[in-house]
């Protein structure tokens, strides 16, 4: 058979829902309305707790006072101080916290505000849940009865204990804002003793501050008089030492050091100069040595002889008469010859010339070399005193290493006495000025109201998490849907026509609600077992569930096939005979029935309609028969019967129907049989007698068979059950299944709750109107 593409979307799967924003406001809308119930129960739930919680609990007051950190207040009193750092400020402030936290400021105010006997203090009104507690100890306490005898002293020992302890449990200690202000806060049962105790703190920590100030300047005093004392005593005896070594070993000198010192001194500079003269004579020397070694010709032509190097102008002269003569000579030369008289003249007066200047540099050169040796051998002497000098000092050079020693210990004795000194005049003055660095700049008052629990605040909170829980819950189960809803799903999901709803019927008594195209035992969605419900109320509610087209014509069960109909009439032009296939993923979800009142409705046009039950495993749309047929489709695909003997006529329904197979006889390997040429030729055969074949397949996923028979088929109508089928698995059926999903025609979603159907429609959507235009009730089948 030809294959039509029924597909409303070019792809599959379909694309999602396209909207105008990122977030799809409708839809949000929707599923808050959709789940309102619950999150208004979460939200009720949250508040009784609220309420709960706040009559049970004890009411707490609250006492502040403010305390303010200032190093301004003493510095009358002390020497002016360099500015502290935002570093410095942070720390010493949160160093003050913590000292309000202490345990030993809380056993002084403890002591003080005498609430170690203060019953109200010890033992305030408890909550449940601290009322539980205290009788498990109470328990234990029994339990642990008959150890030793605890003394009056230790009893009123560890109420001071506990009464501290609560006390720091009740304290809090934070710093203002960026302040140097610390606001101190105490908890208590009644308003009256919070305040009592916020007062006490203050006043305790500023004493606190004023005798640790006092203590901390006596014991700093008393140790360092004894440190003075020791101080002084070891610099005296670091100064005598001193001067005894030097008399011991002679150590004395003018200017403070030693005289073979000042003579090495000496020597080193005069060597420093003797080695420069040295040079430079030797370089001169090597200079005109090498002049004069190059030969009389070279030395006259490339010697620069500099005017520093001698007094006389001898060698100047000599050159300056050399080149005139050159000169003439070339002049000569160029005019008459190099054999010319005067040519050879002047060439023999450049050679005498040339002879002068060479024993001039001669002479020059042996100067020098006397000068560069004279300069060397006073350099060689002035190396041999400093070795002398130097091997007299180096013992005079041990011992003034030890005199030094002896000198910077005697200093720095003497230099740290000095210290200690200024530090302890400084103790002794800030001992009579007892100015703490803190001051009370706010008292606490008697609070007009319980700081906790705060009732508004609460109630508001337990709204707000009734509201996150409740949102919570509905995000849950909105994550676990995974079916189908409404139309809107089947065409943004599956890209495929949606053809309507059918709603869940249901018999006068819940128990007899069962599906006939499952097993004959399974249940509804309503639930219960079927042992309890006569026989005859089942089979009599299974007929007229296959009949409700014919019984309510025009309820929106019979409107939903019909709209079926049409849509595989206008797919389908032009065929004589239109063999529509009624599909489903899996079983229980109402196939056989939709089957059975589609070629009921076929039917009662007065259309030539065979109900083919194909679905070997349930056979459910065969039940419209009130009697069990003796042949079958597998009878007559296996030759054992002709198909005209295997038909049944259902004059009521104006209706040929021919059921699956006898249901004493056994099925084995029907996927062959309706894939068979013997299956051909029946389908070709009937497809001349009838309108329009109605085929009852086989679920999907448990059988094959749907698959086996789907070159048979013009249609296919697909059946979900709404809210159970899951939209992945007839996405995976469609992709692996191309000849089926081409083929099929649009899709139904079965057992509808119609009531809860609006509230899965976006606003706007056809579902939401459905009250409005639903026919008369009476026209209506009943649904559970």
């Amino acid at each position: 058979m030809d294959q039509i593409n029924f597909r409303t979307t070019t792809t599959y799967p379909g694309a999602p829902r396209e909207t105008d924003s990122f977030i799809d406001l409708d839809r949000l809308f929707t599923i808050v309305m959709r789940r309102l119930k619950l999150i208004g129960i979460c939200v009720v739930v949250a508040m009784v707790l609220a309420g709960a919680y706040l009559l049970v609990t004890p009411s707490t007051y609250t006492a502040m006072t403010q305390i303010l950190i200032d190093e301004n207040l003493s510095r009358y009193a002390e020497e002016e101080q360099n500015a502290q750092s935002a570093q410095q400020i942070d720390n010493r402030i949160a160093s003050a916290v913590e000292i309000l936290k202490s345990k030993a400021l809380a056993l002084r105010v403890t002591d003080e505000a005498g609430l170690a006997d203060n019953d109200t203090f010890l033992n305030p009104p408890a909550s449940p849940i601290a009322l539980a507690k205290d009788s498990v100890k109470s328990i234990l306490a029994l339990v642990k009865r008959g150890g030793p005898t605890v003394s009056e002293a230790d009893a009123r020992n560890g109420r001071r204990e506990k009464a501290a302890a609560m006390l720091q449990q009740a304290l809090e200690a934070d710093r203002v804002g960026r302040s140097s202000v610390i606001a101190v806060s105490v908890k208590s049962s009644t308003p009256q003793l919070s305040a009592r105790i916020a007062r006490a703190y203050a006043e305790a920590y500023v004493s606190e501050q004023l005798n640790a100030n006092f203590e901390a300047t006596e014991r700093a005093s008393n140790w360092l008089q004894e440190r003075l004392t020791e101080l002084n005593n070891r610099s005296q005896e670091a100064s005598m030492a001193v001067e005894k070594y030097k008399i011991d070993h002679g150590l004395i000198s003018p200017r403070g050091e030693l005289l073979s010192a000042q003579q090495l001194s000496d020597l080193t500079s005069q060597l420093i100069v003797a080695q420069a003269d040295a040079a430079t004579a030797t370089a001169r020397y090597q200079q005109y040595k090498a002049i004069v070694d190059q030969g009389q010709d070279a030395a006259v032509n490339n010697a620069i002889v500099s005017s520093r190097d001698t007094d006389n102008t001898v060698i100047q002269d000599l050159r300056k008469r050399y080149v005139a003569t050159a000169e003439r000579e070339r002049g000569v030369v160029d005019q008459f010859g190099a054999d010319h008289p005067q040519a050879k003249m002047l060439e023999s007066e450049k050679s005498q010339i040339g002879q002068q200047i060479y024993r001039e540099l001669q002479q020059l050169t042996s100067g020098f070399r006397n000068d560069a040796e004279v300069a060397g051998s006073r350099e060689k002497s002035l190396r041999d005193s400093i070795d002398r000098v130097a091997g007299r000092n180096s013992e005079a050079n041990v011992s003034l290493v030890q005199l030094r020693e002896l000198e910077q210990k005697a200093t720095s004795l003497k230099a740290l006495y000095q210290t200690y000194l200024d530090r302890f005049e400084q103790a002794l003055q800030q001992r009579s000025f007892p100015i703490a660095k803190a001051r009370v700049i706010s008292s606490a008052g008697i609070p007009s109201a319980p700081s906790s629990p705060r009732k508004t605040l609460t109630m508001a909170l337990s709204i707000v998490l009734g509201l996150f829980v409740g949102g919570g819950i509905a995000t849950v189960l909105e994550l676990k849907e995974r079916s189908l809803r409404v139309g809107q799903d089947v065409r943004s999901q599956l890209g495929l026509r949606f053809l309507g709803y059918l709603p869940l019927l249901s018999a006068s008594t819940k128990a007899a609600l069962a599906e006939t195209d499952k097993s004959r035992n399974a249940l509804v969605k309503a639930g219960g077992g079927t042992g309890g419900v006569p026989e005859d109320a089942k089979k009599s509610f299974n007929e007229k569930l296959r009949r409700v087209t014919a019984e309510y014509p025009r309820s929106g069960f019979t409107e939903t096939l019909r709209n079926t109909k049409l849509a595989c009439d206008l797919a389908l032009p032009g065929r004589s005979c239109r063999v529509i296939a009624v599909i489903s993923a899996l079983p229980g979800e109402g196939k056989s029935t939709i089957a059975a009142n589609l070629a009921v409705l076929l039917g009662s046009m007065n259309k030539r309609t065979l109900l083919l039950d194909a679905d070997p495993h349930d056979g459910g749309s065969s039940g419209i028969l009130g009697a069990e047929p003796l042949n079958g489709l597998m009878e007559v695909l296996r030759g054992e019967a002709p198909w005209t003997s295997a038909i049944t006529l259902e004059p009521t329904a104006n209706l040929a129907i021919l059921p699956i197979a006898s249901p004493n006889k056994a099925m084995p390997h029907t996927s062959e049989l309706l894939a068979s040429a013997d299956m051909t030729r029946l389908m070709e055969t009937v497809g001349g007698k009838f309108d329009y074949v109605v085929v009852d397949l086989a679920p999907l996923v448990p059988s094959i068979d749907a698959k086996a028979f789907a070159h048979h088929v013009d249609a296919f109508v697909w059946v979900a059950e709404w809210g159970e089928t899951p939209v992945k698995l007839i996405r995976s059926l469609m992709d692996a299944e191309p000849s089926i999903s081409s083929k099929t025609a649009g899709v139904i979603l079965n057992k509808t709750d119609m009531d809860e159907l609006p509230k899965y429609a976006d606003p706007g959507a056809p579902e939401r109107f459905r009250a409005r235009y639903a026919p008369n009730s009476a026209d209506e089948p009943a649904m559970a």
